[in-house]
């Protein structure tokens, strides 16, 4: 009989990590108990998705699942990130812990960064949205009930007016061209409040639209791999306010 495999939800609060995990939890061999999220300690916002820790902390309560956190810096450099990283593999190892679960879909690069970097801990990787078509992904996603909101919009692709909206079939029926329905090359980012892994909906009241302009990152919004320097540009953050009790 093949053994258990304790794994841990590599979790954004998005989208693809919502419906990864919904379907790793159908998975009878692997056993997922944690949450890990970068968070910027600065602000006490999920990185660049740039929701409030409380709401992520309400998810992970309704989904039943505990929360760890990595404690960012702002503006980490990959040295910080790598290394903060590293302490907390260390620390999932020592638990038990043998697998991540990541809710990339088709960036190679990034794929081979972090198996490379769970590899010298002895950490296994699951991928399970690899390569499925995006289209495929999001009609899942839309399928099975979830329900989320764009939280992030980077406006070297879409405009302020796409930030605040529901993620739903009207959402996706006005992407612009060349857009990828998931975002998969960071043009959006979702917070998911409600769906078949939650409990209870996520309360929470749509705050203001704000702009932020960002140098060149040193690490990924998903996970440290380095980029190459581009002129600063900025993002339309729509900010979600906790509510007391649920929807």
């Amino acid at each position: 009989m093949t053994p258990i495999r304790r794994a841990y939800m590599n979790w954004s609060g998005g989208k693809d990590s919502a419906l990864s995990l919904y379907k790793v939890l159908q998975d009878q061999q692997l056993r997922v108990d944690a949450l890990l999220t970068n968070v910027n300690a600065a602000h006490d916002r999920i990185s660049m998705h740039g929701v409030r820790r409380e709401l992520l902390t309400e998810q992970a309560r309704s989904i039943g699942i505990s929360l760890q956190t990595i404690e960012l810096p702002e503006h980490p450099a990959m040295a910080t990130y790598e290394s903060a990283m590293a302490k907390s593999l260390t620390q999932l190892k020592s638990e038990g812990y043998s697998t991540a679960i990541f809710g990339d879909i088709f960036l190679e690069d990034l794929k081979n960064y972090r198996q490379q970097k769970l590899q010298e801990e002895g950490i296994d990787c699951v991928f399970p949205l690899w390569q499925i078509d995006s289209r495929t992904i999001m009609e899942d996603f839309l399928r099975l009930g979830f329900k989320a909101i764009i939280v992030c919009v980077n406006e070297q692709y879409l405009n302020k007016s796409f930030c605040g909206r529901y993620l739903n079939q009207s959402f996706v029926d006005d992407l612009p061209p060349g857009v990828d329905l998931c975002g998969e090359n960071g043009e959006y980012h979702s917070f998911v409040f409600d769906g078949p892994i939650f409990s209870y909906p996520v309360a929470f009241n749509i705050g203001n639209i704000v702009r932020k302009t960002y140098p060149a990152p040193q690490v990924s919004d998903t996970g440290g791999v380095p980029h190459t320097p581009v002129a600063d540009y900025g993002f339309y953050f729509c900010d979600l306010l906790n509510q007391k009790g649920h929807l």
